[in-house]
């Protein structure tokens, strides 16, 4: 196993983590939370990362509604680039998000593929979790 568990969240981040030159992922909450994190990282740094990962989407989410003169975006995914590699972060329709850290070496079109194959799989086991509501007493 790839990735250490604060949760059931090892099957999110685990297939990331196969991709050459990937070298860290986590799993937070929108509001900068850890969920799951890779072994690469220690506790104090996936913490770290969260906070600064959901500053980050909460700015682009800012700067694209800014650009579209809208009063909200709905965010998809941030590419940091820099000389030590890319950062990959895709946000979830539940409040959830995946961040992935490869070298300058990875495949970035497979790393964004990958990552939002898991995304979408995070929301469809939200999903299939989901509570059924009540109504009168019956299931709706």
């Amino acid at each position: 196993m790839n990735s250490r568990e604060t949760g059931d969240t090892a099957w999110v981040l685990d297939p990331i983590l196969e991709i050459p030159h990937v070298r860290a992922a986590v799993l937070l909450t929108r509001d900068g939370l850890v969920s799951g994190f890779s072994a690469a990282l220690s506790q104090d740094s996936a913490d770290r990362v969260a906070a600064i990962v959901s500053t980050v989407q909460g700015a682009c989410r800012t700067a694209a509604a800014a650009f579209a003169d809208a009063p909200a975006a709905q965010l998809r995914q941030v590419v940091v680039e820099s000389d030590h590699g890319y950062i990959l972060v895709a946000p979830t329709d539940h409040g959830t998000c995946v961040a992935a850290y490869g070298g300058p070496e990875v495949r970035l079109d497979l790393l964004g593929h990958r990552v939002h194959s898991q995304v979408a799989r995070l929301g469809e086991k939200a999903m299939a979790a989901a509570p059924r509501g009540v109504e009168g007493g019956y299931p709706v």
